[in-house]
């Protein structure tokens, strides 16, 4: 059962994982002067926010009937039918936002005050950026319905959403932990992840939202017809 969940869960645990923009700014910490500080700090905000998230919503998640022979529920199916819209028009807004050919990406301005962030503000932007974006809660929503109708025990459950997590969080946890392993060698490295993501930032968003929003509209078109 654990990796049935774990299968369902995948695809939604890449798509919070898959973050141009806090990829970006964990990025400039490690380019600033308060490197280890702010940067750890954010990593356990994105970690706390994405843990926190995952909890409120199974709890949640908990209240919906559950379907017969464990077969989803028609609950289930039609929230996960609105979360693929709804992921499907974000990634339509996502791709009307990308740079034409030949202009430059336009980045969210607070980026450019990364450098000021004490290790507690950077911390609060990390659950900001994890546990508030409407992408990510959609994507942790969607996780945390679809674990709640295998009926799991407290502690499979705990596992799901430890493994859930570590995928989540990678993408974010890897600039730190190569800063931390190539110290100053990494900067040119994450210098060029940092120009290739605020260039590519609107398209990435784009193709991988639509992917799992058809995935998702799939399986609730699939679950309300069974």
């Amino acid at each position: 059962m654990i990796g049935q969940a774990i299968g369902e869960l995948l695809p939604y645990a890449l798509g919070v994982a898959i973050s141009p923009i806090p990829i970006i700014a964990i990025i400039l910490m490690l380019l600033s002067t308060r490197a280890g500080a702010n940067s750890a700090s954010f990593l356990l905000g994105w970690i706390a926010g994405v843990v926190g998230a995952a909890v409120v919503l199974l709890a949640l998640s908990g209240a919906l009937d559950t379907g017969d022979n464990g077969a989803p529920s028609n609950q289930s199916s039609t929230i996960k039918l609105v979360l693929g819209v709804l992921l499907m028009f974000l990634a339509l807004r996502n791709f009307r936002k990308r740079p034409k050919a030949g202009e430059e990406a336009e980045l969210p301005k607070w980026l450019q005050s990364i450098d000021t962030l004490t290790p507690a503000k950077a911390a609060g932007l990390g659950v900001l950026l994890s546990a508030v974006n409407p992408k990510n809660l959609l994507l942790i929503a969607g996780a945390m319905v679809a674990l709640s109708q295998y009926k799991a025990s407290v502690g499979d459950e705990a596992v799901v959403v430890a493994v859930f997590t570590i995928i989540a969080i990678s993408t974010v946890a890897a600039p730190v932990v190569l800063y931390r392993v190539a110290g100053a060698k990494a900067q040119h490295l994450l210098d060029e992840m940092k120009v290739w993501l605020g260039q590519n930032n609107s398209v990435v968003m784009a193709v991988l939202l639509l992917v799992i929003g058809v995935v998702v509209l799939g399986k609730g078109i699939s679950g309300l017809s069974a």
